[in-house]
């Protein structure tokens, strides 16, 4: 059985998630219906227990195999410790979802809304919200880069600088991708306010993003196409597993939801593509990026299946743990939260 956090802002930060997240599934599963009605089908639930649910654990909504969307999922997670009070952190509560459409014309999204709680009282939020085409649409990314600003008119000029900040990739000179919006410890001492912003930023992500994939779902399809999207796909794996300080925490804080933590891992990546990377990167990540390599195969398009995300996940936990000093080579906005060190 999953516990829930005993902290009141904790239970009323994942009530209004948990309602994002029926709500954007909803969307996706309307949209898929009216692209494609004859493979529309529902979201599968799958729930994961941190220590038996003894503290908390999560559910998220995965897409149907088949319609169409590459990969989807819709990560809810609330990790508590209660019964533990000599750990710094209290609860963290959490929304993260990526949606990688099967149409290359179709881009990619990603999503993560937190409230980080420690026991002194202290709390905060990361708000994330960013569009990733495999092949960029200026009206796409225009219509996306609004809604947020709209949503969060004081926040959206820092917001925007510290994305583009996060999600460039240094050994590829180029960013993740279009448009990032990334508030990381927000806090500004009114609960209710800062709430309410990060609602208000995930529901404006969340309505023009299903805009813009049911518009794009439409667009023909040009023979160059899949390569393209081979092409990012192995990007944002890249990006994922070297750079992105979110993934590796997860996995370095507990190994119980491996697949769940790589639920953003497209379908199919490049990994020859890979090969050619680790030649960019600095040592030691270098040696992470080959593993990545062995894991996967250095075919010209390998499957990544929920056994290659464990050996991936056990790839990154051991070259950190190798090699802990390689952290400082992630990426960082301006302020670099301590997650570890919070759970340990």
């Amino acid at each position: 059985m999953r516990t829930l956090a005993e902290s009141e802002r904790a239970q009323a930060a994942l009530d209004f998630i948990v309602d994002l997240q029926r709500g954007f599934a909803a969307g996706l599963e309307r949209v898929q219906k009216a692209l494609d009605p004859a493979r529309a089908a529902p979201f599968e639930t799958v729930e994961w227990l941190r220590d038996g649910g003894r503290h908390g654990g999560g559910e998220r909504k995965v897409a149907p195999a088949g319609g169409i969307f590459d990969r989807g999922s819709i990560n809810v997670s609330q990790v508590h410790y209660d019964d533990l009070p000599e750990k710094k952190l209290a609860s963290a509560t959490a929304l993260s979802t990526i949606i990688h459409p099967a149409h290359p014309r179709c881009p990619s999204v990603h999503i993560h809304l937190s409230w980080t709680e420690l026991r002194d009282g202290f709390g905060y939020w990361r708000i994330m919200a960013d569009l990733n085409p495999s092949i960029p649409v200026d009206a796409d990314r225009e219509a996306f880069a609004e809604a947020l600003k709209q949503a969060a008119p004081g926040q959206y000029a820092e917001a925007a600088r510290e994305g583009d900040r996060y999600f460039y990739i240094p050994a590829l000179e180029r960013h993740r991708g279009v448009t990032h919006f990334y508030l990381e410890s927000f806090a500004s001492g009114d609960w209710s306010a800062d709430a309410t912003l990060a609602r208000r930023v995930g529901t404006a992500a969340i309505d023009r993003y299903l805009e813009i994939l049911e518009r794009a779902g439409r667009r023909p399809e040009e023979p160059e196409d899949r390569d393209a999207q081979l092409e990012y796909h192995t990007l944002y794996l890249f990006q994922v597993l070297t750079l992105d300080r979110g993934t590796t925490s997860g996995l370095l804080v507990h190994d119980q939801n491996d697949v769940g933590i790589l639920g953003s891992l497209p379908s199919h990546v490049s990994g020859a593509r890979l090969a050619e990377w680790a030649e960019r990167v600095p040592s030691p990540q270098d040696r992470l990026v080959r593993q990545l390599v062995e894991v996967l195969g250095g075919g010209p398009r390998v499957p990544v299946d929920e056994s290659q995300k464990r050996a991936l996940a056990q790839a990154v936990r051991a070259h950190y743990r190798a090699h802990p000093d390689a952290l400082s080579q992630q990426a960082s906005a301006s302020v670099v939260p301590p997650t570890v060190q919070n759970h340990a």
